[in-house]
């Protein structure tokens, strides 16, 4: 014969939504990442003697990760829109420029 509390729902409706160019410098930012990834590893299974055509697939990752840090900075000073994707893609294309940076200064002093 306790008393019964009334469960408080709220709703909060709202007309934000994900900003195109959030979600496409997340995409940028994981395609970066991954591409990365998978040139270190190559580059490792090869001993280090990796082929011309790995360095053009880093240095295009890389534009992807500066295009994708350009959108995910514009995404976040974005009104009236969600942030997560913006600022995944903040992280993940900062992760893939620091990433190559740090390929292209190991490179240029061994």
């Amino acid at each position: 014969m306790g008393c019964k509390m009334a469960k408080k729902k709220n709703y909060k409706f709202t007309n934000k939504g994900h900003s195109q160019k959030a979600v496409m410098s997340t995409v940028f930012g994981a395609l970066s990442c991954i591409s990365l990834i998978v040139l270190i590893y190559l580059s490792f299974l090869s001993n280090g003697n990796a082929p011309f055509k790995y360095g053009v697939a880093g240095i295009l990752a890389l534009i992807f990760g500066i295009v994708g840090m350009i959108l995910a900075v514009l995404a976040v000073q974005e009104k009236e829109k969600f942030l997560l994707f913006g600022w995944i893609g903040v992280a993940l294309n900062a992760l893939a420029i620091l990433g190559m940076s740090g390929i292209l200064y190991a490179g240029s002093y061994l």
